[in-house]
C-alpha cells in the first residue's frame, strides 16, 4: 500500500480506500496503491472487496498533470488489469463524481453501488480526448450505445439515479454508503454470487445502432464543426459493436493516441488550465477575503440588467432591480419570465426552480430599497455622465462598505470611482450578452479598486457561475480593445474585394461561433453608428475601416432588429441570406474611397484577424493590462465565441511559432495599410530572444 491507499478486513469483506485529497485523482501513488490493495486482498481469507474513498468524491479523474510527461508505473491499463483478474468479486462504492479514468475503473469492478447525489461521466471530450482505458468499449456494453453515444461525445455527467436506469450502477443508497455497500457485498455472499465482467457482455451492431451512428455523425459534423474528438469517439463506439473486446481495446488506443497528438488537444488541456488560473489575482496581500455578499442591487431593467439579475436571483442571492419607471420593470420582468419560461419548456429548469428564483427578485423604482445590499452594479445606458450621476446617487444612499460595480464595456472605472466618496470599492464588472447565458466576466480594477473588492467581485462571480478574468484600465479593456482590430481587419478586407459571406464563412470554418459581420448584424450596426457619431475624424480613425456599416446604417439596415444589414434575415426563421442590394453598396462605397478590388484568399482571411488579435492581445499583456496571455485566451474563448479547440488567440500565435508571426505581420506591414500592421515590441522580443508568452507575468 501507499499513504494515499489503506486495506482492512471486516468479517468477509475486504476494503480498500483511497484518500487523495482533493479528488482523489489517479496519481502514480493512488494507481500503486489499488494495486498493492488488491495483491494482500487476493491471499486473505475475504470473500469479497469493497473499494472506495474518503473525502468529497469519488475518483474524479485521471491526474491532468501527469499529461505529457513520462509515464510512471503502473499504467492505469495495469490496474485495470489487475481488477478484473481479480480472483474476487469488487464492488466500486461511488460517491460525488467518478469521471474520466475513475468511472472506467469501476467498469472494470464487478459491481457498482452510489450515494443518490452522486454523479458519473467521461468528460474526456472537453479536452479533446477520448476515455482511453476501455471506457468507449465497456459502457456501451453495460448502458447501449445510445446512451453511452450521449455521455461520451458531450462529456455530461449523469445523476446516480440515470445511471441506475442505465445499468451503469446497480444499486441506489439513500443512506450511508459504507452501510449499503457492505449490505449489498453481504447480500452478494449469501446468493453465492462471484465475478462478472463488463468486457464479457456481449454487443453486437443491430441496423439501428449504425442507422444511429451515421446520424450523430452528421448531427456533431455540424454542431461540433471542426472538432476531431468526438468523430474518433464514434469510430471507437462503432468498434465496440464490430470487433471483438480485445480489438476494440486497440483501436480506441489508437485512436487515444491520435488524439493526444492532435493540437485540438493540446489547445483545449491550455484552456483547462488557463480558466483556472484566470481566477487568481497576483500580487494580492497575503490573506485577502472576499467580502461577504447575500444582497445585490442591480441598477436597470433592460436586457443587460434583468440578465444579470437573473445570474443572481438563481444563484440564491436576494436581487433588488431598480428601474426608472414602472414600465421599464414591467418589461424587464416580462423579459426575464418569458427567459425562464423557454428554459422550463427545453426542461433545463423546473417551474418549481423558477418560482423560487423569482422570489429572490425585488422589482421597485425606489432607490433607497438599495441602502442594505452588500453590492450595487449598474447595468445603464453607455454613457459616461450619466453613470457618473448614477454613481453619486449610489454613493450616498449605499452603506459605506457597499461595493459600487459598473457593467460598462468602455467606460473608465477611474473617472467613475472620482464621482464616489469610496474609489477602493469600486470596480468594474462588465458581464457579456446574453448575461444569463455567456460565462465571461471581465473584474476591471481601477486606480484605487482594494484588494478587498477586486476579491469580492471575483468570488461572486464565480458564484454565479461565471469564469472570470481580471482586466486592467484601459479603453475597451481586454476583449473590445482586442475586437476593433479584429472588426477593422474584417471590415478592410470586405473593402478590398471579399464579400461579407467570404469573411463569415472563412471564420465560421476555423471555428469561430459566428463570423464578424454576422455578429455586427445581431448586436445592431447601429450601436456602432450611435458611438462614431460622438467622436471627432481623428478618434474614428480612417473612414474606409467604418464607411460600409456607415452606408449600411443610412440604408435602414441595422441588423437583425430591422431584417438587414450585411445580409437580409427571414422574417420566420431569421435565417440570413445573401443580399444583392449589400453588393452595390460594397461597389459604392469601394468607388468612394478609390478601392480597385482584388481576390482575397480565406487563408489571408483568417490571418489577418486572428493574428490582429494576438498582436493587441501581446500589447495589452506587456502593458499588465492583462496578468497573463492564458487570461486573454479565456477571455476570447468564453466572451467572444472564439473557438475552444483553438485554445485562444495567444495560444493559436504561440502554437504557430512566434517568428512565424512576427513574419506574417511584417509581411502585412509591407503588403497592407502599414499603420495596421506594426510589430508588437513584446512579440518582437520574443521571437528574437526564443521566449514564451506564457513566460510573462509570471
Amino acid at each position: 500500500m501507499t499513504a494515499s491507499v489503506s486495506y482492512f478486513t471486516h468479517g468477509q469483506i475486504g476494503n480498500i480506500v483511497i484518500d487523495s485529497p482533493p479528488v482523489n485523482a489517479l496519481s502514480q501513488h493512488v494507481r500503486q496503491g489499488i494495486v498493492d490493495a488488491l495483491q494482500t486482498a487476493a491471499g486473505d481469507d475475504t470473500q469479497i472487496v469493497v473499494l472506495r474513498c474518503e473525502g468529497r468524491t469519488f475518483i474524479a479523474g485521471a491526474d491532468i498533470t501527469e499529461f505529457g510527461k513520462p509515464p510512471q508505473a503502473p499504467a492505469l491499463a495495469a490496474v485495470l488489469e489487475a481488477l478484473e483478474s481479480h480472483p474476487k468479486p469488487i464492488i466500486a462504492a461511488i460517491h460525488g463524481t467518478a469521471l474520466g479514468g475513475g468511472l472506467e475503473l469501476t467498469l472494470c469492478c464487478d459491481y457498482r453501488v452510489a450515494t443518490t447525489s452522486a454523479k458519473v461521466g467521461l468528460p474526456e471530450v472537453n479536452l479533446g480526448l477520448l476515455p482511453g482505458a476501455g471506457g468507449t468499449q465497456r459502457l456501451p456494453r453495460l448502458a447501449g450505445l445510445a446512451q453511452a453515444i450521449d455521455m461520451i461525445t458531450t462529456g455530461r455527467p449523469i445523476t446516480a439515479r440515470d445511471a441506475l436506469t442505465a445499468r451503469v450502477v446497480d444499486e441506489v443508497c439513500a443512506g450511508d454508503l459504507g452501510e449499503g455497500a457492505t449490505k449489498f457485498a453481504e447480500a452478494l455472499i449469501d446468493q453465492g454470487e462471484g465475478k462478472r465482467l463488463t468486457r464479457d457482455i456481449p454487443l453486437r451492431m443491430s441496423d439501428e445502432d449504425t442507422a444511429l451512428l451515421s446520424q450523430t455523425r452528421d448531427t456533431i459534423a455540424k454542431r461540433l464543426k471542426g472538432q476531431t474528438a468526438p468523430q474518433r469517439i464514434l469510430d471507437c463506439l462503432e468498434a465496440a459493436g464490430t470487433l471483438t473486446f480485445e480489438e476494440g481495446l486497440a483501436a480506441e488506443r489508437r485512436a487515444f493516441e491520435a488524439c493526444m497528438e492532435d493540437p485540438q488537444s493540446a489547445a483545449l488541456r491550455h484552456l483547462f488550465f488557463a480558466e483556472r488560473a484566470a481566477g487568481k489575482i497576483d500580487g494580492m496581500a497575503a490573506g485577502t477575503k472576499a467580502q461577504p455578499v447575500k444582497h445585490a442591487g442591480i441598477i436597470g431593467a433592460g436586457t443587460m440588467g434583468g440578465g444579470i439579475a437573473m445570474c443572481f436571483a438563481q444563484s440564491g442571492f436576494r436581487v433588488t432591480l431598480v428601474d426608472q419607471d414602472e414600465d421599464g420593470l414591467d418589461r424587464g420582468l416580462s423579459i426575464i419570465k418569458k427567459n425562464y419560461e423557454i428554459s422550463i419548456k427545453r426542461g433545463r429548469l423546473s417551474a418549481e426552480q423558477v418560482e423560487g428564483f423569482l422570489r429572490n427578485l425585488e422589482p421597485t423604482t425606489d432607490w433607497q430599497q438599495l441602502q442594505d445590499v452588500d453590492l450595487v452594479i449598474e447595468a445603464v445606458f453607455e454613457n459616461l455622465e450619466l453613470k457618473q450621476n448614477v454613481f453619486q446617487k449610489l454613493d450616498e444612499i449605499c452603506a459605506a462598505d457597499t461595493i459600487l460595480a459598473s457593467n460598462t464595456s468602455y467606460q473608465s472605472i477611474d473617472a467613475l470611482a472620482a464621482a464616489t466618496n469610496r474609489p477602493d470599492r469600486v470596480v468594474g464588472m462588465h458581464f457579456f450578452s446574453p448575461a444569463n447565458v455567456m460565462r465571461l466576466l471581465e473584474v476591471v480594477r481601477g486606480e484605487a479598486s482594494s484588494d478587498i473588492t477586486l476579491a469580492t467581485a471575483m468570488a461572486v462571480g464565480k458564484k454565479i457561475g461565471k469564469v472570470c478574468a481580471l482586466s486592467g484600465m484601459c479603453y475597451g479593456f481586454i476583449g473590445n480593445r482586442m475586437l476593433r482590430h479584429y472588426g477593422r481587419e474584417a471590415a478592410l478586407c470586405v473593402m478590398e474585394g471579399a464579400s461579407p459571406a467570404q469573411v463569415d464563412q472563412a471564420m465560421e470554418r476555423w471555428g469561430m461561433a459566428m463570423g464578424p459581420m454576422a455578429v455586427g448584424d445581431l448586436a445592431g450596426l447601429d450601436i456602432g453608428y450611435r458611438a462614431r457619431e460622438q467622436l471627432s475624424d481623428e478618434e474614428k480613425g480612417p473612414r474606409v475601416n467604418y464607411l460600409l456599416a456607415d452606408r449600411l446604417v443610412e440604408a435602414g439596415r441595422l441588423g437583425q432588429k430591422s431584417g438587414a444589414g450585411y445580409y437580409r434575415y427571414n422574417p420566420d426563421t431569421r435565417a440570413r441570406e445573401e443580399d444583392p442590394a449589400v453588393a452595390e453598396i460594397i461597389t459604392a462605397t469601394r468607388a468612394e474611397l478609390g478601392i480597385t478590388p482584388r481576390s482575397v484568399s480565406e487563408e489571408e482571411i483568417v490571418d489577418r484577424l486572428t493574428l490582429a488579435l494576438a498582436n493587441e492581445g501581446a500589447r495589452i499583456l506587456e502593458e499588465g493590462i492583462a496578468q497573463r496571455a492564458s487570461d486573454i485566451d479565456v477571455v476570447y474563448c468564453f466572451g467572444y465565441g472564439f473557438p475552444r479547440f483553438r485554445g485562444g488567440p495567444m495560444h493559436v500565435a504561440e502554437a504557430r511559432g512566434l517568428q512565424s508571426v512576427v513574419d506574417t505581420i511584417n509581411r502585412f506591414h509591407d503588403t497592407l495599410a502599414a499603420e495596421n500592421w506594426v510589430v508588437a515590441p513584446l512579440l518582437a522580443r520574443l521571437a528574437t530572444q526564443g521566449g514564451s508568452l506564457a513566460d510573462i507575468g509570471l
